[in-house]
Parts: C-alpha cells; structure tokens; sequence
C-alpha cells in the first residue's frame, strides 16, 4: 500500500455498530450509503456485517479515492464519483427509494493531507491546490490570486475562527503584490509571520488551511444541503451516523438532528396528545468521543464526534 493510501478509520467500529445494519437476507432491506467513502474503512467494514441481498453505495468526489474503491470486488457494493449533496439524485438513478442506513465521515482524510501534492497540509511543502474533487472547481492559488482582502478575511475569520484574520488577509495581499502565492510552504510562511500569538500545540496556519480548504470546497454548504435528503431516504428505523472533526460541523448536525427530533408544534394551539405531529428522527445515545486508545494510536480521532439518529415513522 502506497504511503498516501495508508489511513487509519476513526471510531470505526462505533459508526458501524451505530447504523444497526440489518443483515436478514429475506427481507428487502439492507440497503446502505457510506456517503464519504475515503479509503473505504467503513464501507469494508459495512460490507462484512450485511447480508448476502444487501447493497452499499458509496460516494466520493475525490477521484483518487473513487480509484481506491474500485479495488472491492463485490457485487452488493458500488462506487460513485458524486459529493453527497447529490445523494438524492444517485439514489434516484440507481432505482432506490429508501436505505436502511446513511453514514458520514466529514473533513479532510489521512491520504489527502500526507499526499504534499494535493495542498492540504502546511507540514509538506507542494502546489497550494486544497480541492477535494481535483477534475474540477479553482485551486487555493487561484482563489488567492483574485480574492478581495475583505473577502480572505472573511474566510478565515468565519471558517477558521482565527482571530488574526485581518491580519493574515492583510499579509496575504501584500505578498502577493511581490509574487504568485502558489504553495503551501509559502502561505504558511505569510501567515506564520502574520499571527503573533501562537496557540499551544497548534501551528499558526491551522485555521487558515483549514477555512481555505472549507471554502473551496464548500464544505459546510453541502453539508446542510445534504442533512434534508436523509429524512426523505431512510426509511422507518433506518440509522444517520454521522463523524465531524470541527465545531462548525458538529455544530451543523447537532442542530438537524435536534430540530427533526423535536415536533413543530405552533404556540398555544390546542391540541390533544395523540394530535400532536410526531418528530422524524429520534436521537439515539449520547455523542460519541474516540477512547483514550484509539487517541494515543491516532491523534486525528482527537477532535472527532459521533451523533446518531434514527428515522421514526412519522
């Protein structure tokens, strides 16, 4: 296995077990979507615990893991080169109106970050490129090259959280009146001069890369625009697993989650208890933080978070 395919599956066996997958091969269920296939831990995973009938769709707008996915040969799963946001679609497609189960892996993954030619990380010097779907869209060099100083430090100030975002979007400007800012070596030199203050363990282009990379690829946008679909796919008693690493994310999910699982009922409007509209999903358990282990063996499940949800019958 090459160096950038090495990948290790955070909260591998909690996500699986959380989606409740139902195995009965006389039944016409088992249907399910590793909406963010990566290297494909989950989905091998999914694919060992589901029946003989099961079928597992998984998605992935990053070619180089769609590529990945074609090494599984085996006729219940199958591999789409789609972000999630398109997952109605697909499904409808493939001639699927329901699935039992839908699990998401949010951020950035182990290949894409080790892999310098891919520019996610300010630890490998190469191309400062940051998109996860490379057959397509504009690269962070040339968001960079045109983006108003008021436009950069809005990225970074609301996608990073980074209270230096006027001064890095200032320095970013600046450097690039002297030349093309086409690495990640470069950038994280601008804004390494720019931030004075540094965060404990962090390195100060952090939450730079991080909101770069967010922006571009409109992460949080297609997060929230995908959230809605599942209520329409599951059907009744079909699972929502969903991993983040980052607050805005999580902060995105808790909410869906916490509003379908709450009935809109209108101030004052008298109604009996067996009148009152049933929520859509039910949460299930509390949100899940990797154990102690998994941390010390993988540092990346630091910051991960596991919410679930089932689909009710309302």
């Amino acid at each position: 296995m090459a160096a950038q395919d090495a990948h290790r599956t955070v909260l591998l066996q909690e996500a699986v077990d959380a989606l409740a997958i139902r195995a009965d091969s006389k039944r016409a269920e088992g249907c399910y979507v590793d909406a963010t296939f990566g290297r494909g831990g989950h989905s091998r995973l999914i694919l060992e615990r589901l029946g003989a009938h099961g079928r597992l769709i998984a998605f992935d707008k990053d070619p180089q893991a769609v590529a990945a996915a074609t090494r599984i040969d085996d006729a219940r799963f199958c591999a789409v080169h789609a972000s999630f946001v398109e997952l109605a679609g697909v499904l409808a497609r493939l001639g699927l109106e329901g699935v039992d189960g839908v699990l998401f892996d949010l951020g950035v993954s182990s290949p894409q970050l080790d892999d310098a030619a891919r520019g996610f990380s300010f630890r490998r010097d190469g191309p400062l490129d940051m998109r996860m779907d490379t057959s397509q869209g504009q690269t962070a060099a040339q968001w960079l090259a045109t983006a108003s100083e008021a436009e950069i430090r809005e990225v970074i100030r609301d996608y990073g959280e980074e209270r230096f975002a006027k001064q890095i979007a200032k320095a970013i400007v600046a450097a690039r009146q002297r030349g093309p800012v086409l690495s990640t070596g470069q950038l994280a030199a601008i804004v390494g001069a720019a931030v004075r203050t540094r965060e404990k363990n962090k390195d100060p282009a952090t939450r730079t890369f991080q909101a770069v990379r967010i922006y571009l690829n409109q992460e949080l946008a297609q997060l929230s625009l995908a959230l809605p679909q599942i209520l329409e796919l599951l059907r009744p008693g079909g699972r929502l697993a969903v991993i983040s690493f980052h607050s805005l994310e999580d902060r995105i999910v808790k909410r869906f989650m916490r509003d379908s699982a709450h009935a809109n009922v209108p101030i004052r409007l008298p109604l009996r208890e067996r009148e009152l509209p049933r929520p859509r999903l039910r949460l299930v358990g509390k949100p899940l933080r990797a154990p102690a282990q998994e941390i010390a063996d993988n540092p990346r499940a630091r910051s991960a978070t596991l919410r679930v949800a089932e689909r009710t019958g309302a």
